[in-house]
């Protein structure tokens, strides 16, 4: 991965990756259905991100290349997204910050959690970014093809969940197949999972 300057990231990139996630994440359909308000919404992307950011870094598969152009969030087999103490500050986050919004995105957290697979191991995309002031160089897909590479090179199978139609097309270009899809509870916006069995290269 020498030609994007990808390496793992440290306690020391935590900032400079979840401020590259809330830029592009910003008009993301779902995202920014769970999180409405324009003017709140990169601060609370920076503190619910963060949870997974630094729920990530000490398992070795969170990406990053040179200055954060682009990131990749993983979650390796045997390791869980959320440290338990993220995990405990997600809700009571979600509750004060959204009020009666709150309940459906809450919800929506409990889909996520009920597609996962539960039957095989496999690495889990939790968030792949670009920082905006990079799109369309095609970063976040090479970083991606990149550390896919490794999961072939592993044997292992890899898992997604794709909250923007516009980039189902991508992954499927990348071997990801789409496994199942759920919608929030007005129905307004589906989720695609989407399964990658390893590349026999």
């Amino acid at each position: 991965m020498d030609e994007l300057g990808a390496r793992p990231a440290t306690s020391a990139d935590a900032a400079e990756i979840v401020e590259t996630l809330a830029g592009a994440f910003d008009a993301d359909p779902l995202w920014s259905w769970a999180f409405p308000d324009d003017d709140k919404r990169p601060a609370q992307y920076k503190t619910f991100f963060g949870l997974f950011v630094e729920s990530a870094i000490p398992n070795g598969w969170a990406w990053t290349t040179d200055q954060a152009t682009a990131v990749a969030v993983w979650t390796p087999p045997g390791k869980n997204e959320l440290s338990d103490e993220a995990k405990a500050r997600v809700e009571p986050f979600v509750t004060a910050e959204l009020g009666a919004h709150a309940e459906p995105v809450l919800q929506v957290f409990e889909s996520f959690e009920s597609a996962c697979p539960d039957d095989a191991d496999f690495y889990y995309l939790s968030l792949l970014g670009t920082h905006p002031d990079h799109r369309g160089r095609g970063l976040g897909m090479s970083l991606l093809a990149a550390n896919l590479a490794q999961i072939d090179a592993e044997g292992m199978p890899a898992y997604l969940e794709s909250s923007n139609p516009s980039n189902d097309a991508r992954y499927e270009r990348l071997g990801f197949k789409p496994r199942a899809k759920f919608s929030t509870p007005e129905g307004r916006h589906t989720v695609t999972t989407m399964w990658r069995e390893p590349s026999p290269g």
